[in-house]
């Protein structure tokens, strides 16, 4: 992919280095646009992080929602699957894990070239989902999740309603979620789970082994603990590209 096709890539917020040989495609946690990653090194040693900017928020406000996990896939792979020109990854927390992982699934069933690793953080295996409790919160409990995610002291109610919207469209698609199982070897899967994490307890996350060749680790941290890149975090992420890529 050439810097100018990356220019003008609405689907990357960052345009990668061109020194860089790997790609992090990070799918935005729900709720959220690519700037939710502005914590994040914009390169982990060889590989650059390029949030994802998903419709319907951000810079893609006036796009409507993808709706289901699958046209999502649908959508990115026809426009990135035929300019992806370098190796790269995915990475996805709770929600954004399994879009992450059914765009992995589609770039690996095709033509297209196939993820290194699939990094699921956070998140139960698709048949054991969905799982989690802000699947189950009405409007008004959702407000008080997306004045948190903001992080302004005093958001508008028009923008609180707005996100609350994307919310609950993104957690729709979370709970449409019910992919048939298929065990995958093009990639590889990392599953990480967070000591501290009372969303989704990291004892929960062993089914991802039924899915395709799944490396588990444990992290110490909340469940929010990834929004800040901890160290221990970028070094598992680095690690895991590096293993996987020597695994092809």
């Amino acid at each position: 992919m050439t810097k100018r096709e990356q220019n003008h890539n609405r689907w990357f917020a960052t345009v990668p280095p061109d020194d860089c040989n790997h790609l992090l495609l990070c799918f935005p946690y729900s709720g959220c646009g690519a700037s939710m990653y502005r914590q994040w090194p914009d390169r982990i040693g060889d590989t650059a992080v390029v949030p994802l900017q998903l419709p319907g928020r951000e810079t893609r406000m006036s796009e409507a929602h993808y709706g289901t996990y699958e046209n999502l896939a649908e959508r990115m792979t026809a426009e990135l699957g035929p300019v992806l020109d370098r190796d790269f990854s995915v990475f996805g927390h709770c929600g954004a894990a399994l879009a992450a992982f059914e765009f992995a699934r589609h770039m690996a069933s095709g033509d297209n070239r196939s993820p290194t690793t699939c990094f699921v953080s956070s998140q139960v295996a698709p048949d054991d989902g969905p799982y989690g409790r802000f699947l189950d919160m009405d409007e008004d409990e959702l407000r008080g999740v997306v004045v948190n995610l903001l992080g302004l002291v005093t958001p508008t109610k028009r923008l609180v309603d707005f996100f609350v919207k994307v919310l609950v469209d993104d957690l729709a698609a979370n709970k449409a979620y019910r992919p048939e199982r298929s065990a995958t070897d093009s990639f590889g899967i990392r599953a990480i789970g967070w000591s501290a994490d009372e969303e989704i307890p990291h004892g929960l996350m062993a089914g991802w082994a039924r899915w395709g060749r799944c490396t588990s680790l444990v992290l110490e941290g909340d469940h929010q603990a990834f929004v800040k890149a901890p160290g221990h975090l970028v070094d598992a992420l680095r690690a895991g590209v590096e293993a996987d890529t020597r695994a092809l």
